[in-house]
């Protein structure tokens, strides 16, 4: 599958610009702010991504280290470093990660990493 191909889940720590960005991209996008799920904590929002087959989408690195260290059952974490900036730095980041639209299949963790104009993407397939 492309990266395209997932539905998302958007955290609270992305700015609005950013999920108006993502939905004419094409993508289904369950927002956390939206829909009222700001507080809850990251262990239920990725059983909640995991249950509606959703990619969430984030600048938290704790939601990695559930997946990860604690097994913590996911379709997907899309990661954008460095996060907390200009929503326009993380849109950039997206569309460069979109250009690519890389071929992943369940479960994963992609980091996508902006550096100035440089965008580098690594993809960790869980448990592999």
């Amino acid at each position: 599958m492309k990266l395209s191909d997932f539905a998302l889940l958007t955290d609270e720590n992305l700015e609005v610009e950013v999920v108006a960005f993502l939905r004419p991209s094409g993508f289904d996008v369950l927002d956390v702010c939206e829909t009222g799920l700001q507080g809850s904590t990251d262990v239920d929002l990725l059983r909640r991504a995991t249950r509606e087959n959703r990619v969430v989408v984030t600048h938290d690195s704790d939601f990695g280290t559930l997946a990860i260290l604690q097994g913590e059952p996911i379709i997907g974490i899309l990661f954008m470093r460095p996060g907390h900036i200009d929503p326009q730095f993380s849109i950039e980041t997206l569309k460069s990660l979109l250009a690519s639209n890389p071929d992943i299949s369940p479960p994963f963790v992609v980091v996508a990493k902006r550096s100035e104009n440089l965008v580098t993407v690594r993809v960790r397939h869980i448990g592999s």
